[in-house]
């Protein structure tokens, strides 16, 4: 582990780290745009330019340290004047051509280039020449448009395809300042499923997501952490909504209940600091049209009216079966292992299976299993097919993803779901159930790596939460 100094203060580094890893490592902070820890170096912004003191009272110099291993003994200043005057004039580069049109920038508020501008120089360009103008709102994909003025040319997202995503959907053609970030003419960039980290990674605000395009300020907004439900995967993720200080009142409220936008949470175990498009459309997922009061053959009734007449079925049943959901959480499938496993007959079914568009599996992060705790739910219930014994007078289906025509014919049906169905009225007893953006909880992935979410809104009135249901249903459990 070779020792060197920044600013005076002796740092101990990894073998064969650059600078930019040790300083970071160790609480020191230098400015970058286009170095990534996940990314090849690619040198090219210049920003991160660091003075190494000469040996012997020689002479010092600069250089990049996102490029520049450590070695034994060198001593490197990371914002002395040399530096920072450095940094002046490479940001006075920078923004040569960048237009001026923050007021109407999504990245405005998470923008690096703002932050180093403000740090590093503040001043008013001292060119007096046009700006460049290039090309606005470029359609790369379907998801994404891209703002060739706002572009510095870093090209991590071109990296992001090759080194990560694999698609080899971007590249930069031409070169200085008619330089532009282009899709391969293959459709390569429009089929990546990985697509929209290169929003996240972009450190200016040149590549736009169309889902989020001008639709809210980043500092009206506020993330909540949680877990991707798409697959096996878990990937952690923030979920973005409305700050209490900022909702809305008479232009939209429904705004205010809203997912605005999904990124990754970078989760070593699980994710790293990527997701999958399918995570970015969560609120498609979550937002659908929602079952919002309990039914009796569907006649709506109030939610103890509902509970008890489900107490009423399990105590009446002689065999009956339970379906378990493999979108609930650990803490709900234990509450139902604890209050009705013994009473039923237990399987463990699939909410959901592969849409006839998404991809199935990866070697990155897509996994087959599309639902997000089959982990706990078989750890729990075991992985038996679902087979319905003789004479089944009841079945208990938690979740969706069953077909009604497939039970047993004459059996009784408690189903507990989400969002509007025509199975809900077809239930003998159906109990609208809390999401997961409605409570808290933990999925365990494929790998046994256990993720917490929180919850983002309050429940509506009628809505039960099914952990608490459950312990509601054990008295008639533990009756019989």
């Amino acid at each position: 582990m070779p020792e060197f100094f920044i600013n005076g203060q002796k740092v101990a580094a990894e073998k064969g780290q650059t600078v930019m890893q040790a300083a970071l490592a160790a609480g020191f902070y230098i400015p970058y745009f286009c170095w990534h820890p996940h990314l090849s170096v690619a040198g090219n912004c210049r920003v991160c330019v660091v003075e190494v003191e000469g040996e012997g009272g020689g002479s010092s110099w600069t250089d990049i340290a996102c490029n520049m291993p450590v070695s034994e003994g060198m001593r490197v200043l990371t914002d002395s004047e040399t530096v920072r005057e450095q940094r002046r004039q490479i940001l006075q580069f920078i923004l040569l051509n960048h237009p001026v049109d923050c007021g109407i920038c999504d990245k405005a508020g998470e923008c690096m280039l703002q932050d180093h501008h403000y740090t590093y120089n503040g001043e008013p360009s001292i060119s007096t020449v046009p700006k460049v103008r290039a090309t606005k709102y470029h359609p790369l994909s379907e998801r994404i448009v891209l703002d060739n003025e706002r572009c510095i040319v870093c090209s991590r997202c071109v990296r992001f395809t090759r080194e990560v995503s694999k698609s080899h959907g971007l590249a930069i053609q031409h070169r200085g300042d008619h330089s532009l970030v282009r899709a391969a003419e293959d459709g390569a960039f429009e089929a990546d499923p990985y697509s929209d980290n290169v929003v996240d990674i972009c450190p200016v605000g040149a590549l736009l997501s169309r889902s989020f395009l001008h639709k809210a300020r980043v500092w009206y907004l506020q993330a909540t952490p949680s877990v991707c439900p798409g697959c096996a995967r878990g990937c952690t993720v923030n979920l973005w909504h409305r700050k209490r200080d900022w909702q809305l009142n008479r232009l939209d409220p429904g705004q205010n209940t809203e997912i605005a936008r999904v990124t990754p949470l970078a989760n070593p175990a699980v994710n790293g600091p990527w997701i999958c498009n399918k995570g970015r459309d969560l609120a498609r997922i979550f937002e659908r049209p929602r079952a919002g009061e309990p039914l009796l053959k569907s006649r709506p009734v109030t939610l103890l009216q509902a509970t008890s007449a489900a107490r009423g079925l399990i105590a009446e049943s002689a065999r009956p079966v339970a379906l378990v959901s493999n979108w609930g959480s650990n803490e709900e499938l234990a509450a139902f292992k604890r209050a009705l496993g013994s009473r039923f007959t237990c399987f463990v079914k699939r909410d959901h299976l592969p849409a006839a568009d998404e991809p199935v599996e990866d070697d990155l992060l897509i996994r087959a299993d599309k639902n997000p705790n089959s982990a706990t739910a078989h750890e729990l219930f075991g992985e038996a097919p679902i087979a319905f014994p003789d004479r089944t007078d009841l079945v208990l289906v938690w979740g969706e993803g069953v077909d009604f025509a497939s039970l047993p014919r004459g059996a009784r049906v408690i189903l507990l779901g989400s969002y509007l169905a025509p199975e809900n009225g077809h239930a003998d007893v159906f109990v609208p159930i809390s999401i997961q953006t409605e409570r808290a909880g933990h999925y365990t992935n494929f790998a046994g790596v256990a993720s917490r979410f929180e919850r983002c809104f309050a429940k509506q009135p009628g809505i039960a939460d099914a952990e608490e249901f459950f312990g509601q249903l054990a008295v008639t459990a533990g009756a019989t």
